[in-house]
């Protein structure tokens, strides 16, 4: 059924560009036929939308992977640098939270772990809408920030690094099957900043996975039932995401590609200072609105990045 709701929703949607478009066409024989020129801007306001909303569903006709209209989790963790770092994955944070504001989604942050000064080491986001891991995937990978540092007396330049993970959201029923034998279950008191309540109960919940090590820890909801259903959620998505990448190694080696693990080089650089640029290292993709980016501004780079991967 959710299937069912999605291509139902993109068939209305490209029905409903086909009747603007007949619409503008209405509109633009009138005017040369009558040589009334004063709808001009308003015409040429008309081309710019149907344009952009043209190329957003185009976009959606590059998701073939098998999980992409997926809701995606994300989760961002604070590279080596302490304040600096654990600053730039906040900013990170806010920068994807309104990225789906601005497209409509629904997003939750399930878990944060606040950094010692400022900033945050790590964070897990629930993000959900059609084509939300389709379009997020692409963001996987290391963020590298260069900017003057707030926290340095000297103003000094200094570089940051975070990771961002996205995994489609696990379907538990259908995509991961798990013997209740096979998880342990911890509980133990939340840390960080919260109400009374929560520090002093053992509401945080820690899964792990027996079979594969994999394990998920939440501890920013508010009872422990809550963050015991977010780190299933969290830990459904991680297997669902290992057993992804065990099919696509396997697809690899029969392509005779090579597969990059861990860490690897970063995917994208926002640089603040000494002049102000963001650029992807795959597409070579570069916006000069530095401050737009973060503020949620990726569409451009999420679609060059589907754009790249067309028949690889």
């Amino acid at each position: 059924m959710r299937k069912l709701s999605s291509k139902k929703n993109l068939v209305d949607a490209w029905r409903e560009l086909e009747k603007k478009a007949a619409d503008l066409r209405e509109m633009i024989t009138l005017v040369i036929g009558e040589e009334d020129y004063s709808l001009k801007e308003e015409i040429q306001l008309e081309l710019e939308g149907l344009d952009a909303q043209f190329e957003q569903l185009e976009s959606q006709q590059l998701f073939t992977g098998d999980y992409d209209s997926r809701n995606a989790m994300l989760t961002l963790h604070a590279g080596a640098g302490g304040t600096e770092s654990q600053d730039w994955a906040n900013m990170l944070l806010r920068m994807y939270l309104r990225w789906a504001e601005r497209h409509g989604y629904e997003a939750e942050v399930l878990d944060v772990s606040p950094g010692e000064e400022a900033g945050i080491k790590s964070a897990i986001v629930e993000i959900k809408g059609d084509y939300v891991y389709g379009y997020l995937k692409g963001e996987h990978g290391v963020h590298r920030l260069v900017r003057l540092s707030p926290f340095d007396a000297d103003h000094s330049r200094h570089t940051s690094f975070v990771l961002a993970e996205v995994l489609p959201q696990a379907e538990e029923t259908m995509d991961v099957k798990i013997n209740p034998d096979e998880l342990r279950i911890d509980t133990f008191r939340s840390s960080g900043p919260g109400g009374q309540h929560m520090q002093k109960t053992s509401s945080a919940v820690r899964i792990t996975h027996l079979p594969t090590g994999l394990a998920a820890v939440c501890q920013s909801q508010r009872s422990q039932h809550q963050n015991k259903e977010a780190a299933l959620k969290i830990l459904y998505s991680r297997l669902l995401e290992l057993d992804r990448k065990k099919k696509e190694q396997e697809r690899a080696k029969l392509r005779g590609e090579r597969i990059e693990v861990g860490w690897g080089n970063q995917i994208r650089s926002y640089v603040l200072h000494p002049y102000k640029m963001v650029k992807d290292h795959r597409t070579d993709y570069e916006v000069h609105d530095a401050e737009a980016v973060l503020d949620g501004e990726l569409d451009g780079f999420i679609t060059s990045y589907l754009r790249s991967r067309v028949g690889k």
